[in-house]
């Protein structure tokens, strides 16, 4: 069968292609070179900007030039819209299907209609997590999952079996969190394999810090929001979800 000539474009399209795995070459070689320590890299792309390209290192974005002369470290805006490109771009990095959650190892807490959805990695001795607690209690029409997230010492994770092994889990956690009465000591045999399970999720998705909201449309927070803040983006994650 008799091959058919490249029409320009399709020719074109081919050169760019090939200009462009030349330059993510180059990048990678020129780093790996001159920067014998620099963590492995996981991708290369192009930015809006010409002749500036994308490093992503896991869910870390760098910028550097065509030859990976140098690296920039920062965020670009976008000036016309004022939207923080690098913001978005980790955003969609870092989504979770929230629909993949193990909603089975969570502490399920309801207020009012339960209607929408948020699930939050949470630890007992995280200081913003209580303050965040407090606030998210006055979120109205909610279903919260609560990831139990012992990171931060051992006592963390001796309070999260206590409070997972409670005869009312959702209301031993309110109360350490809100009202800080301490959970109930485990007593007898409880299965705190989900409390394992938690950890090794969260390493999985990169939660380095507590507390982390994971929104119904994929979207991640980190941090102690304010009510009103979680609220708008718990109208936000309904229109997208």
């Amino acid at each position: 069968m008799k091959a058919l000539p490249l029409t320009a474009l399709a020719l074109a399209g081919l050169l760019a292609t090939g200009l462009a795995l030349a330059q993510e070459a180059a990048i990678r070689k020129n780093l790996a070179e001159r920067l014998p320590n620099f963590p492995k890299i996981d991708e290369v792309s192009k930015t809006p900007i010409p002749g500036i390209y994308e490093i992503r290192l896991g869910t870390e974005l760098l910028y550097t030039d065509e030859q990976g002369s140098y690296i920039l470290q920062g965020s670009l805006i976008d000036t016309r819209t004022r939207a923080n490109l690098t913001e978005e771009r980790i955003e969609k990095l870092t989504a979770i299907d929230f629909s993949k959650l193990p909603i089975k190892d969570a502490v399920v807490i309801k207020q009012g209609t339960g209607a929408r959805k948020l699930a939050v990695f949470v630890d007992p001795n995280c200081g913003y997590c209580k303050r965040f607690e407090r606030d998210l209690a006055t979120v109205k029409d909610v279903t919260i999952y609560t990831f139990l997230y012992p990171i931060l010492g051992p006592d963390s994770t001796v309070k999260s079996k206590d409070i997972w092994c409670a005869k009312d889990a959702a209301k031993s956690w309110r109360g350490w969190m809100v009202d800080n009465v301490a959970p109930v000591k485990t007593m007898g045999s409880c299965d705190t394999s989900a409390i394992d399970r938690n950890v090794a999720m969260g390493q999985k998705y990169r939660v380095q810090g507590t507390p982390a909201l994971v929104f119904e449309n994929g979207v991640r927070k980190p941090g102690a929001l304010p009510a009103a803040q979680v609220e708008a983006l718990l109208v936000a994650a309904e229109k997208k979800s």
